[in-house]
């Protein structure tokens, strides 16, 4: 039905985002999330089924708890990550797809690895990888 009247539209800046935690499991400050098939926010790791979330805002120990005991919050944004030193990302791939390797590095080729995000910069220290 169309508006008859102002309406005060909710806002999101889209660069934030909570997802319930998996099971038994850590997130560190600072450390890759990803997001696993059943939806839930799992540590970056090298796996084929999960999805490169963001920057984990703060850590969260849910090493005793079950799916969704408590909630992550993923920062979206370019965030600075290690670089495979056995499959490095490389200049040519910016603009291009990196993959997860653990919650702290990533790498330029996608064996038994998932996307984790758009690589934005490489430089000495690292991969700039840009989270969507």
């Amino acid at each position: 039905m169309p508006l008859t009247e102002d309406r005060n539209t909710p806002r999101r800046t889209g660069d934030m985002l909570s997802l319930p935690a998996a099971a038994a499991k850590k997130f560190y400050a600072g450390a890759i999330v990803a997001r696993d098939a059943a939806g839930n926010a799992t540590p970056g790791a090298t796996a084929t089924d999960i999805l490169g979330m963001g920057r984990c805002k703060a850590q969260v120990d849910n090493s005793a708890g079950s799916a969704g005991d408590l909630r992550v919050e993923i920062e979206k944004g370019i965030f600075r990550f290690a670089n495979s030193a056995t499959d490095p990302v490389l200049v040519t791939d910016i603009g291009g797809n990196c993959y997860i390797v653990d919650d702290e590095t990533v790498s330029h080729t996608d064996t038994n690895q998932s996307v984790a995000g758009v690589v934005w910069d490489v430089d000495a220290q690292g991969v700039w990888v840009k989270f969507e």
